[in-house]
């Protein structure tokens, strides 16, 4: 298993001087009867290593627990309300601030995480400083490097995007021989009634089509766009320091 968790000390950072600060942000919620409850801690974890380890970023523990709401009634689903999760964030980057480091990477790992997409605009009214990834179009650009069939929306929880990247890296926490695949393309009341409505086993896309190799092309696509996207925001701030 690949570590996902920061082992350095806090003399490996210091002396590293990194620039930008990752902190995935996950769920605990069910994804299907083939993947764990911490299926997105994981991916965003993964995906946070691996951009700092290319990039020289300072990976931060996970936030494992955020905005599940909409998984009610399947088993084993936890929530925090999006108040809390308001405060934890804004307090962990006045926290990664007071470091010295001029910015915050928010990798989510889960779509049901609306609310962080408003406090990374809140945060930054004064200047640049929360960067939340992967967008829509990071996954699109990561999606057609590593050959993915379908589109980020018919393949939203569970489907061949998550299978992949955990076939690749976490081979141990798959049972494929549970894997089932759900089209359910059209969910225009999903707030209302939550993922219950639309899916019965609790997989909202196509696991079928996920192999290890895609997984792997998914996490470098990832990694390279974040990357380059985290570069651009950085260079002008650095030029302001250097001034």
């Amino acid at each position: 298993m690949i570590p996902i968790l920061n082992t350095d000390t806090c003399y490996d950072i210091a002396a590293r001087k990194p620039r930008f600060a990752v902190v995935p942000i996950g769920s605990y919620e069910q994804h299907g009867k083939h993947l764990p409850v911490t299926t997105d801690t994981l991916i965003a974890s993964l995906i946070g290593k691996s951009v700092c380890d290319s990039y020289k970023g300072l990976l931060v523990s996970p936030i494992t627990i955020t905005c599940s709401h909409e998984h009610a009634g399947f088993p084993a689903c936890l929530s925090i309300s999006a108040e809390t999760l308001i405060h934890v964030l804004k307090d962990l980057v006045t926290s990664i601030e007071a470091n010295g480091i001029l910015l915050t990477v928010l990798i989510n790992g889960h779509g049901g995480n609306y609310v962080i997409g408003n406090i990374a605009q809140e945060l930054n009214m004064s200047k640049p400083r929360v960067l939340m990834c992967p967008a829509r179009q990071h996954w699109e650009v990561a999606m057609a490097h590593a050959g993915v069939e379908n589109t980020v929306s018919a393949d939203m929880h569970g489907g061949e995007l998550e299978t992949s990247i955990l076939m690749h890296a976490m081979p141990e926490v798959v049972k494929v021989d549970r894997i089932e695949d759900c089209e359910a393309t059209n969910r225009p009341l999903l707030t209302l009634y939550g993922m219950r409505h639309y899916t019965q086993h609790g997989i909202i896309g196509f696991p079928s089509k996920a192999t290890p190799k895609k997984g792997e092309l998914l996490l470098a696509g990832l990694t390279k766009v974040i990357g380059e996207e985290i570069k651009r925001v950085l260079r002008p701030r650095m030029r302001d320091v250097a001034a």
